[in-house]
């Protein structure tokens, strides 16, 4: 009997030990609801299970590389989302364009290309003006024009020198002034006939944009080259709050790393009814994965203050009708899907506002391959 007893008793402590290491921790859900039901399934390989769950093995786990951490409550600043556009530091950047037009000839080592490295004053290309026939044939006729002017001028000079001692010395200088004026005259009509200008790289940086080609034909103040210092990028942003300006405390970009935003200042006045928002981009590594135009997603973090659980944005994924969920283990071996409303507050972390307590045990690694299991 006795020995009945202590078999009875066994069995029962095992059986404790059995519920308890099935329950572990992050087994209530936010409203106290048990996670982790007795009457759950049971699996004994990797496969997702009726009600939901996941069943992954001990060894699935290890090759699966899968991390959980106990997620704490605490406070964080509330977050909103801007659409924002990469733009051009108007100090680090600079056009090229031709103030009369022309044909485009290439300069010394040959035509730019976009992303070629130039510095400030580099000869990049040249525009050779081209008038009209009718100015192009009056040119003409005003270089031969001064051009026989100065012949005469010329030889006149030479015979009041002939005549000197005879002739006024201030005659003489009169004449020759003369000719040097003609000769000087004839240089110029000469030099417009085939003027060109030059195209010099305006600041020190990378090609973004260039739409030259040997032989085209531009007008006037026509954007012919863009040239932007890929390191001193800033980014635009628009809101219809005009107080937004004053509650802001951080920005990032959304899905963009190594890079912080620093905010210049917001505009006095509506574009098309929102209020721009400037901020310097401080890359952390050097050049930043951005490009003029690009369109971003900012965040930016405010004054305001908001309790939830903070985690890493590789913990949420979808569920198959498209829920952001994170998953909550709830024993060595099962993983519970559980629905969340989150807020981002940066590029890799988010608050979760709604749908974790504070005892869950979250899969922070790995999340993305366990909703794959089926």
């Amino acid at each position: 009997m006795a020995r009945f007893q202590l078999r009875l008793v066994s069995a029962f402590a095992l059986c404790s030990a059995l519920s308890f290491a099935a329950a572990g921790p992050g087994a209530h859900g936010p409203n106290g609801e048990h996670l982790d039901q007795a009457s759950a399934p049971v699996a004994n390989g990797l496969a997702r299970l009726p009600d939901g769950s996941v069943n992954v093995p001990k060894l699935a786990q290890r090759r699966m590389g899968l991390r959980t951490q106990l997620v704490p409550e605490t406070e964080a600043s509330a977050t909103v989302q801007l659409p924002a556009r990469i733009v051009a530091d108007p100090n680090a950047s600079g056009q090229l364009q031709s103030a009369h037009g022309g044909r485009i000839e290439a300069g010394p080592k040959g035509l730019p290309v976009a992303g070629q490295t130039v510095r400030q004053g580099e000869l990049l290309a040249w525009v050779r003006h081209h008038a009209e026939p009718y100015a192009v044939a009056g040119q003409q006729a005003q270089r031969l024009e001064l051009a026989a002017a100065r012949e005469l001028a010329e030889q006149r000079v030479r015979r009041l020198v002939s005549l000197e001692g005879t002739v006024a010395r201030k005659d003489i200088e009169a004449a020759r002034i003369e000719a040097q004026s003609l000769a000087a005259r004839e240089q110029r009509v000469s030099a417009s006939l085939d003027a060109r200008e030059p195209l010099r790289a305006p600041v020190t940086g990378v090609i973004a944009r260039t739409d030259l080609k040997i032989g085209q034909i531009v007008e006037s103040r026509e954007v012919l080259l863009e040239v932007v210092d890929p390191s001193r990028l800033m980014v635009e942003a628009s809101t219809p709050d005009v107080a937004l300006g004053a509650k802001l405390v951080d920005a990032s970009l959304l899905g963009v790393e190594g890079v912080s935003l620093k905010l210049l200042g917001s505009a006095m006045a509506l574009r098309d009814g929102v209020l721009p928002l400037t901020f310097r981009i401080n890359a952390k590594t050097g050049a930043t994965p951005l490009a003029l135009g690009q369109s971003v997603t900012l965040v930016a973090a405010l004054k305001d203050k908001r309790k939830g659980i903070v985690l890493p944005a590789t913990a949420l994924v979808r569920s198959p009708s498209n829920e952001t969920v994170v998953w909550i283990k709830v024993g060595f071996e099962r993983y519970v899907p559980q629905p969340v409303q989150v807020q981002t507050l940066d590029a890799n972390t988010v608050l979760v506002t709604q749908g974790l307590a504070a005892d869950n045990r979250v899969l922070v690694q790995g999340a993305a391959l366990v909703a794959q299991i089926r």
